[in-house]
């Protein structure tokens, strides 16, 4: 079935009166966190988005993370919520330091680039202090988020860095992996001030790198993330700048919302490459880590971190902070440390609407890219144009042996939990050697393109780890290529067609895997290189579609005002169906013959009559494979059932990722 076809044409609205060219939907739909109820479910984005820092600047928010060597770097998002986000600008258009950098001289610079920046505003500036490998750490700055930001750079560098501008003038940063360092900033920050440095917090101590550093209501705060036995957040905090610091080994700890960990790569950097197979053990691998805490024009906190979700990529979660014996915890009161994956909007003085920062879905008929897109390195301008075949991408060619080493492989983040990118490549520019296409780009990457020879062209899809080669002659001089992702199996799989409607498949399923060689998650990708060594043609992309069957909170609404059964409770309490109340939020209350089940404050399930409150609402929660989840209100825990004794409780912290804990449930209309 064809996303491309005539009646989509019709919908768009294109200056043209006439469809000439493939077009895209009208209105493409996008994972959005809110829900629309009040309420929102993580990841606030369903792609990466690493190394996250937040800082609020009047009644708004700004976000920045890591976007590594894919330029241009540093997008800058605005909120009101925390929750809808609108994408504002890139605050560096390129990052080009060496020619590794524009993947020149047989070198790249894969897995470094703009990492961990740490995001900051003063006395009506914007500033954004970034670690750069192999240089030392560049400062951005600018009066106005959209820009135009400047780039200078530091004397030295500062591994994971935070900075904090104090209450008396001065401004500090700190750095460091397992231990801390801190040290004073000159007037123009471009150094420290010398004899300042020192180590705070010393190695062993429990605290680790991605450090973010606060001061509130007079104390000292450092929040970093740390890998001991399980992945966490410690927390230290001080009187003084300089310490001494007492650390709290974990105001989070174990929460992956029941995600396991997927394939992941061993240490070796060619292909094949050791790919090792999804664990499902509870092993706090990819639990929330590396993030921070900001507090709302109505006086909230809440907290934010990145939590890996396998191939996708790092992904940006909202937590709720209850504060508890001066310490900041993610999570609600009665289970600290733990995130609801679904939980209530923090409050603002207006109504949000549900927003997505990006269009990924695109024609190609505007006067420059779309946002979401990003060059893979720096790239070659003049072999690239959106203006040479008006409502086209075309990218010419140039020599490399593989994509790998591609120039002007234009790239966006592929998007959880399932999605599809289908690409309408027009061939009629290519020469001899050129190869176009549609990649599937991380390590080991797959893409799905169509080679040209003297002799014709093939269809074809190449395997990076087995290196193999599927091959089908082709006639036709345009032909639509799609790839299928599936980011909860990390299953992949391509297809094409010469007419847009009916599809073939090529070559066998894939696995997708997480990988620290560039550091980044799976990505769509076009691209077109020539193997002949030598400038070729051109390819002509029409327009790509990125599919989304799960855009919202939910793979399957709530099912108000209906009969359930849960089909995996062989007990006497949860055993038979149940109507299912709407207690607004997002919650039910879930009654059989007049009785409600009900939650006491030790956790115990009875049924009992009379109208449902807090005591029988329970927030639907959904894990990201889409079992079902029932957290009580009254002990901010999970019903399970005890796999040993079949006892039936509402106190767990939250699903494991082995599914063992007995708080998972499927559910199946009556």
């Amino acid at each position: 079935m064809s996303r491309f076809i005539t009646p989509l044409c019709a919908a768009l609205a294109l200056a043209a009166s006439v469809c000439t060219s493939p077009c895209l939907a009208k209105e493409p739909r996008t994972w959005t966190a809110d829900n629309g109820n009040g309420t929102y479910t993580n990841p606030i984005f369903y792609d990466e988005f690493s190394d996250p820092d937040i800082i609020k600047v009047g009644d708004e928010f700004y976000l920045t993370g890591t976007t590594m060597h894919t330029m241009p770097g540093l997008p800058i998002l605005r909120s009101k919520d925390l929750v809808n986000w609108h994408f504002v600008a890139y605050a560096s258009p390129k990052l080009d330091l060496a020619p590794a950098f524009r993947l020149e001289d047989g070198k790249n610079v894969y897995g470094r680039g703009i990492w961990a920046p740490s995001f900051r505003y003063h006395k009506g500036k914007f500033y954004i202090f970034s670690n750069v490998n192999g240089y030392t750490t560049q400062l951005f700055t600018a009066t106005d988020p959209a820009g135009p930001w400047t780039q200078t750079a530091m004397k030295r560098s500062f591994h994971d860095l935070s900075v904090l501008f104090d209450d008396d003038g001065k401004a500090y940063v700190i750095w460091g992996y397992d231990e801390v360092k801190l040290a004073q900033l000159n007037e123009d920050l471009s150094d420290i001030v010398p004899g300042s440095e020192r180590v705070i917090i010393k190695k062993g101590s429990g605290m680790g790198e991605g450090s973010h550093f606060y001061k509130i209501d007079g104390k000292y705060f450092i929040i970093s993330a740390w890998y001991n036995d399980r992945m966490r957040m410690p927390a230290a905090r001080a009187d003084r700048p300089e310490g001494p610091y007492e650390v709290n080994p974990a105001i989070s700890i174990d929460e992956d919302f029941g995600l396991h960990e997927g394939y992941r790569l061993a240490n070796n950097k060619v292909p094949p490459f050791t790919v090792q197979p999804p664990n499902k053990a509870p092993n706090g691998r990819v639990s929330l880590h590396q993030g921070g805490v900001v507090q709302t024009p109505l006086g909230e906190w809440w907290g934010f971190s990145m939590m890996d979700y396998n191939s996708v990529g790092r992904l940006v979660n909202l937590s709720p902070v209850t504060w508890n014996d001066g310490w900041p915890y993610f999570g609600l009161p009665g289970n600290l440390g733990r995130t609801p994956r679904t939980w209530v909007k923090p409050k603002t003085a207006a109504p949000t609407q549900p927003h997505a920062p990006y269009q990924r879905s695109d024609g190609f008929s505007g006067a420059a890219l779309q946002p979401l897109w990003q060059w893979n390195h720096v790239p070659d301008n003049s072999r690239w144009s959106l203006t040479e075949r008006p409502g086209s991408l075309r990218l010419h060619s140039l020599p490399a042996k593989n994509l790998w080493e591609a120039k002007n492989t234009l790239t966006q983040r592929a998007i959880g939990p399932d999605s599809s990118a289908t690409a309408v490549l027009d061939l009629k520019g290519l020469q001899p050697g050129d190869v176009a296409g549609l990649a599937l780009f991380g390590r080991p990457y797959s893409w799905l393109g169509v080679e040209q020879t003297a002799d014709g062209r093939q269809v074809v899809l190449f395997d990076e780890q087995t290196g193999e080669h599927s091959r089908v002659p082709l006639k036709a001089e345009r032909v639509w290529l799609r790839v299928d992702g599936d980011f909860i199996s990390e299953r992949a799989k391509f297809s094409y067609s010469v007419d847009g409607k009916s599809f073939a498949p090529i070559g066998q399923e894939r696995a997708m895997v997480f990988q620290l060689l560039t550091f980044q998650g799976m990505r769509y990708g076009l691209f077109n290189f020539n193997t002949a060594g030598a400038a070729g043609g051109f390819a002509d992309f029409d327009a790509i579609d990125i599919h989304e069957p799960h855009p919202a909170g939910l793979m399957r609404p709530i099912p108000f005002g209906k009969q359930i059964q849960l089909t995996d409770a062989p007990s006497t309490i949860l055993s038979g169906a149940f109507a299912v109340r709407d207690m607004k939020l997002g919650r039910v209350a879930l009654s059989r013959n007049g009785q409600f089940l009900t939650v006491d404050k030790d956790a115990r399930l009875t049924l009992q009559s009379g109208q449902p409150g807090p005591a029988q609402s329970l927030q639907w929660i959904e894990t990201p494979n889409g079992d079902l989840v029932l957290m009580s209100l009254v002990t901010h825990r999970f019903i399970r059932i005890d796999p040993k004794t079949g006892a039936i409780t509402a106190d767990s912290p939250g699903p494991n990722s082995g599914g063992s804990d007995g708080s998972r449930f499927v559910w199946k209309l009556k």
